[in-house]
Formats: C-alpha cells, structure tokens, sequence
C-alpha cells in the first residue's frame, strides 16, 4: 500500500516498455511499479530497481489450463523449467496418471514435488481413477480418498469427469466425489468427447464448467452456448486448434482458453507450451492481445486464480518481455517479480527432489504367442482400429485381414500389426488383444507402460516373437519404452517412477524420446506423427470409436467390448 501510493520507492519499476492491456485490448505506454512480487500500480513511480523495457512489450505470463505433468515424462521441477522458459509461470495440472498406477501415494508426490517448482503449479484431484469399470489399473480413489486433499492451498477442484455414464445414471460414486467437490469448490472441469447437446446438457447441469475436448466448431459452439469455458488443446497428438481458432469472435473470445493436455519434452522443449498456442492463433488472424489473453486472464479467471493473469494493480508480477508481439518473441520470463527464464533457458530448477515415489513393481504373466493370438473366422473379417494421425479419436473399420492357421498375421504390404495391453499392476494375467491399422511398422515391435488412463503395458509389433521381448525388456526396466528388432533392444527410455517418469533433466529426455522415435522411423513408422504418444492413447477407452484395454477390443460409442472378429 505505501508503494501503491508512492509513499516509499516500489521494489522494481518496469520502464520504457508498452504494456499488454487485457482488459482493454490496448497497448500502454506507462511504468509498472512491484513491490513484494505483486504489481502496485501504473505510471510514474520511483524503485529500488529498474527494468529497462525499451523496445520490449511486457506481457501477463501464461497460463497452462490443462495439463498431465506425466505425460512429458518429467518431474513436477524438470517440467516447470520447461514452461518457464516458454513464458508460462502457471500450470493446471490433474495427477490422474500416477494416481492410476500409485493411488493417493501418486497424488502426495506430485504435490510434493510441485511445491518445490519454480513456476506455480495447481492440482484438480483426479475423478476417475479407475477411468471405467471396463479395465484394470492400480488403484481406486472414492470422494472419502481424495477429500483430505483440499486441505492443501494448491488443490483448486475435481479434475476431467471421463466417466459420462456415470454422471448421466447418477451413479453414487461419481455423485459423491461431485458433491465433495461442491463443499470446498465450484472448479469442476470436463471431458465431453463424443458428447451430443443432450450430453453437454447433463454435464453442466452436473456442475461442469470446462472442456478441452472440442475437435470442431460445432462441438465448441454446443458447450460456448451451455456455458461452458472451451479450453483450445494444441499437444503432441491431439492438435486441435487449427479446427477450431476460427470459431473465436470479439463476442466470445473471453470464454476460451489455452491447454496442452499431452505433450512430449521433446516437443515442450523446441515447440513450446501454450506459447505455442498463442503463435498459432495470432497466425491465424487473432488479434495479438486477444491471443494473450486467452493464454493468461480467461485461463486465471476460468479457475478462480485473482491475482494471476493481468499487469495492473493487486495482479502478481508474472510478466513476459517481448521483443515482438506479432511473433511472441519472448526475452525474459518472470514469475512474483523474479526472474526465472532468459532467451529461452530457465534459471531455476527444482529446488530439491526429496519427494520420492512409491515403488511400483512391474507384474507380468508369462507371455507366449499362444497367449498372443487372435482367431479371426473364414471370411477373414475384422474389427480394426485405426488410425487418425494427430488426433486422439480413432475410427473403427471393418476390414479383411491376413490370417494363419485361423489366426490374424502379419503380412508384407498389409498395414495390420497386432496390439496387446497387457495388465501390469497386481498379476491378474488380463491380456486385451486387437488389430490396428496406421502405424506402417515393417518389423520390429514398439511397446510402452505409459498407456492412458490406466497405465498398463501396450505394445504393437510385427511379429509375436519382437513383442514378447518388448514387454520383457520393459519388465526388466520397471517401466518405460522401447523400440525391439530381431529380439534386440534398438532404444529405450525408463522411466522407473510409476513406469510413467523419470528424475533425468529434460534434455536428456527428450534426446532419448528422437532416438525412439528414430529407431521407429527406421522400422517404417509414419513420420506423419508420434508413434509412442499414439500408442499410449490406443488404450484409452472414454474418446471414440474404438480403443484396447486389458479386458479386451472397447467400443466407445456403445460402451462396450465387442469381438475382433467380425464375422
């Protein structure tokens, strides 16, 4: 307050630069006053320090709406040096994919570790752990596990609902974890894919406010209309926003924001975060400001973080200098007044990385081709997944595939490899197996424990025998991917925390996720997208049409397990 009022020097003035106006849409020619990491005003002040602007624009930091940290294979630390030097200095963050290997153990770690981060990191509490009744993962987290955990001051709400049916015959147990949420929170987010208007109706009925979800205008138009924040995904697979930038208006561009959802270190680390949104939509015609405040204001508002998301008064001093706004050249990075990223390399780290992971042993059942096999009937036809590249959604086709001794095989020339998911945490010995078109592999076999929602082992291949040797080898390493030919290991990545992540800096990560991808390449996987991240959504059963569990070839738009063969 004395700052504010110019009755003793601020601790740094920002002077010279032209400030982004989310509220106006203008850029301003003033002076920033900071005191105690919080903005205290606009115009003429006196500081103990000076940040010399000229030529920049200083910008609101950016803000991440959705995001699984595990997905970049990183630690909560690693990961924030990433975001920090991509000018994001806040991540919303739903921990549901360690919380379906390790349970609340999985949600303690992540917070843990979050705690000690250089930029701030938000928890929504997992909803769905498991993500349905129609696989095995883990662990099961009720409202009574995850309740305890609003005690923390970085829980904002419930993460992702998945499980629409449950909301739609108010199943008692996605009810309680609603009304749970409702005593502590109004921060409910969203996951309608595949919902028609009726569904989106239930949905915020239920008290849901945001989806990330949307893969076209009309989709986005149906929850804009209903209420809804639309959160604009751009990630490794699911790149979303070339569909639907065109959509925003000056009428409804404050209900959107930016998310990444799934992202790759590698990509992070050379694309960007949601700055790579921002890019995106200014290059698509969004007006400069408007893109940033998509990225920094509409998310901060959309959760309920009031000091975040503006430069003005009472707002934190999280701020971006710019050296241009049409490109969204971001120089330095701040974060509650400090700096903590400069052209484009982070200044600080994780502070410590005492938080240690539950073990999480690697249970398999004996494997053999007979274990791996699929009849398919005389007509040779079969139920096949395939592929859409980029894009998290998957068609289902019926096709004539190659057989053997009544069995599917594989065959030159053909694109049909087969896929297994394999249980991997408590030794049921639950083995799901299917067909799956798209990936172009020739030879070899390509495996992973990082498998959505439940996390267990998938693996594709070309022959039974380089298959086998993938889950073996990723047995040895509790967890991780790798990339098998002739029964040899051609790249691996572990990844011994929860076989999801790794303690390993993020350079060292992302160079071993080129050399898989590489060694993928080599063996004729499409190069059109990310094999690994593609086949570590093949097992999700809540996105259309037709995915893999444990349990066996999952239909989406029918809720159900339906045969390979489709005779």
């Amino acid at each position: 307050m004395m700052s504010a009022g110019k009755k003793e020097p601020a601790d740094i003035v920002i002077k010279n630069g032209r400030i982004v106006d989310v509220f106006s849409g203008e850029l301003l020619e003033t002076n920033v006053a900071i005191t105690d990491g919080f903005i205290v005003g606009l115009g003429n002040y006196e500081g103990r320090e000076t940040i010399n602007a000229h030529g920049k624009v200083v910008s609101p930091a950016l803000i991440d709406g959705h995001v699984h940290i595990e997905s970049s294979m990183l630690t909560p630390g690693a990961f924030a040096g990433v975001l920090a030097a991509h000018g994001v200095t806040a991540a919303v963050t739903d921990p549901h994919e360690i919380a379906n290997v390790l349970g609340a153990g999985g949600i303690r770690f992540m917070l843990e570790r979050a705690a000690q981060a250089a930029i701030d990191i938000y928890v929504m509490l997992p909803s769905s752990v498991p993500a349905t009744s129609f696989e095995h993962n883990g662990a099961t987290l009720h409202a009574e596990d995850l309740e305890p955990f609003f005690q923390y001051e970085r829980v904002l709400g419930l993460a992702e609902v998945m499980d629409f049916p449950a909301v739609l015959n108010c199943d008692p147990l996605m009810v309680d974890k609603l009304l749970m949420t409702a005593k502590h929170s109004w921060r409910i987010d969203g996951h309608a894919a595949g919902l028609d208007a009726d569904g989106v109706n239930v949905y915020k009925t239920a008290g849901i406010r945001t989806d990330h979800e949307c893969v076209n205008p009309e989709e986005a138009k149906e929850r804009l209309s209903r209420g809804l924040y639309v959160m604009i995904r751009q990630g490794t697979v699911a790149q979303d926003l070339p569909q639907l930038i065109g959509l925003v208006n000056e009428n409804n561009s404050r209900r959107f924001l930016f998310c990444t959802d799934d992202k790759y270190p590698d990509d992070l680390i050379d694309e960007g975060s949601v700055d790579h949104n921002v890019r995106l939509a200014i290059r698509s015609g969004i007006d400069p400001v408007s893109s940033i405040r998509m990225a920094s204001l509409n998310a901060a508002e959309c959760f309920g973080l009031r000091t975040k998301g503006a430069i003005a008064p009472g707002y934190e001093a999280n701020f971006l200098l710019l050296d241009d706004l049409e490109t969204f050249s971001i120089s330095k990075v701040y974060n509650h007044g400090k700096l903590v990223s400069e052209n484009g390399k982070p200044i600080v780290y994780d502070k410590a990385a005492s938080a240690k992971a539950a073990e999480h042993p690697l249970v398999l059942p004996p494997l053999s081709s007979g274990r791996l096999s699929i009849a398919i009937g005389p007509s040779q036809k079969a139920n096949v997944i395939e592929i859409i590249p980029n894009s998290l959604v998957t068609r289902r086709t019926v096709e004539k595939v190659p057989i053997e001794n009544g069995c599917f095989s594989f065959a030159e020339g053909k694109d049909f490899l087969k896929l297994a998911v394999i249980e991997r945490h408590k030794g049921l010995g639950t083995i799901g197996l299917a067909i799956v078109s798209g990936f172009g592999l020739k030879s070899g076999a390509i495996a992973t424990t990082v498998a959505h929602d439940s996390h267990n082992l998938v693996v594709t291949g070309c022959s039974d025998e380089d298959m086998i040797a993938a889950a073996e080898r990723l047995k040895e390493l509790q967890g991780g991917m790798v990339v098998i030919n002739h029964g040899k290991v051609v790249a691996e990545l572990p990844l011994p925390i929860a076989g999801l992540m790794t303690d390993d800096p993020a350079r060292k990560v992302a160079a071993k996720l080129r050399d898989l991808r590489d060694a993928a390449t080599a063996l004729g996987a499409s190069e059109t997208f990310n094999p690994f991240l593609t086949l570590s959504f093949l097992s999700l059963p809540v996105i259309p049409d037709l995915k893999l569990t444990d349990t066996g070839l999952f239909d989406v738009r029918s809720f159900s397990h339906i045969p390979v063969a489709a005779d």
